[in-house]
């Protein structure tokens, strides 16, 4: 089944030539074993990218007056990641097909070394914010490793198991972002706000520690590689572009959040960069937890379901949080902001579960038409796996988005009321366009096929 590397076509070895998850037989034989083998250390990859990619969100907490930076400018600092990670992941995507999920894995792991180095010999205070806004882009590689992963994984599991698969993939990298809050707080408390290099530090044997397991542990699928249509099939295709908009709600909800609450609790109530680092892991480590389960609630009810009422709970928790904000309730706007994170994170599982629905659903209707069973499946994993980037490069781009609104909001009445305002709009618009494709009923979405593979998204 593993074969080694053939010159002129393959780069690197642990080569899997046969891959058919569909196939119940070949999953409970050798499958399923692999599989997990592959996921759990993917899990620990892109958790570390994510700590480097979100590291900034804690960095900046240690910036205090003497750095002689605004809040306007910092909430731009924690933007530029941001959109480096977005940018990043659509190439990132298409290099598991090009290279094998493996291979890249372990340069995206080894990678991160770069820009924790950085960090390490600028951060202090005279540094210029022109230095700062370069190496806080370099720190966007991390979040390129999301859709390297999630492209990956979304190859090895059968479609009945991809909602939790992909959750638990995707929520263990989440997890970088609270422990990388986490650990920033323990070294704000112990030692003060002045030594955000022992922060950097810790990751640096990690990051040595992901490459080496990756290239210990994990495989790459042949079917995978030199699929080079995949994205421009992809981009034709409608439904990507409507996945990516509702993950911009979910994700870029998640990560937007992620970047900016610890600034918003600075600047709107006045805390200590110890009090807002007490409390900004919390919102993230419960939406990166809870995320697995999105995808096992859409596993089953359905993903569109979920996502609906999902979004319909993000815009009852953003009311909370301006209705908080005009009685400056410190408690409530938290519980609010917390609540919207966890929500973030059901939603990101359920979205994420209905890409390779959608897909495998089309190929179930072309088998019961009697096209090839396995030229169909490879095809549906092909696409999925490219609509799970582009979606998520996308959906990134929400918490570009986020940042901006709520640079602008403070640079302009001091408060984060009228960013959140906006949310509440888009989150509306959520609502209408996930009712509006996959749950008003109707005979078709864009032809037969569609509305019968779609019956189960």
């Amino acid at each position: 089944m593993t074969t080694t590397s053939t010159p002129g076509r393959r780069i690197g070895g642990r080569w899997i030539d046969h891959w058919d998850p569909e196939d119940e037989g070949f999953w409970q034989r050798t499958g399923s074993a692999i599989a997990r083998r592959n996921l759990w250390q993917s899990i620990f990859s892109e958790h570390i990218g994510f700590s480097i990619w979100t590291i900034w969100s804690v960095l900046v907490l240690f910036m205090g007056p003497e750095y002689g930076f605004t809040a306007a400018q910092k909430f731009f600092l924690v933007a530029v990641p941001t959109l480096v990670g977005s940018i990043l992941r659509l190439p990132y995507t298409f290099a598991v097909a090009r290279f094998g999920g493996r291979n890249w894995t372990i340069f995206a792991a080894s990678l991160l070394i770069v820009p924790t180095i950085l960090a390490m010999v600028v951060l202090e205070p005279g540094v210029s914010y022109t230095t700062l806004l370069v190496v806080a882009a370099a720190a966007g590689v991390g979040g390129g490793n999301f859709a390297s992963s999630m492209a990956n994984i979304n190859a090895f599991f059968p479609e009945k198991e991809k909602g939790w698969a992909l959750g638990l993939n995707a929520g263990g990298g989440n997890l970088g972002v609270p422990v990388a809050q986490l650990l920033g707080l323990l070294v704000i408390a112990t030692l003060g706000a002045g030594y955000p290099r022992v922060l950097l530090a810790i990751y640096l044997p990690f990051i040595v520690i992901s490459a080496f397991l990756a290239w210990k542990r994990m495989d790459n699928i042949a079917a995978m590689s030199n699929d080079t249509g995949a994205f421009t099939e992809a981009c034709r295709d409608r439904q990507t572009w409507i996945m990516s908009f509702l993950y911009i709600g979910t994700f870029g909800s998640f990560i937007g959040y992620s970047f900016a609450f610890g600034l918003v609790l600075q600047n709107q109530f006045d805390r200590t960069p110890l009090q807002a680092a007490a409390v900004t892991f919390i919102g993230p480590l419960i939406g990166s937890l809870i995320r697995p389960y999105g995808g096992k609630l859409a596993d089953r009810f359905g993903g569109a379901v979920v996502t609906l009422w999902n979004f319909v709970g993000m815009a009852v928790a953003t009311l909370v949080i301006i209705f908080a904000s005009g009685i400056e309730s410190l408690t409530l706007f938290t519980i609010g902001f917390i609540a919207l994170f966890t929500l973030s994170g059901v939603g990101n599982g359920s979205t994420y579960k209905m890409i390779p629905a959608i897909f495998t659903g089309r190929a179930r209707v072309a088998i019961a038409g009697g096209a090839d069973r396995e030229t169909s499946f490879n095809t549906a994993r092909r696409l999925s796996g490219a609509v799970i980037g582009i979606a998520g490069a996308v959906g990134a781009l929400g918490g570009l988005f986020i940042n901006l609104a709520f640079r602008q909001s403070f640079m302009t009445v001091q408060s984060g009321t009228p960013a959140f305002w906006s949310f509440l709009v888009f989150y509306v618009l959520c609502i209408g366009v996930t009712w509006a494709v996959y749950l008003r009923p109707r005979p078709a979405l864009v032809g037969s096929t569609d509305a019968a593979a779609m019956a189960r998204v």
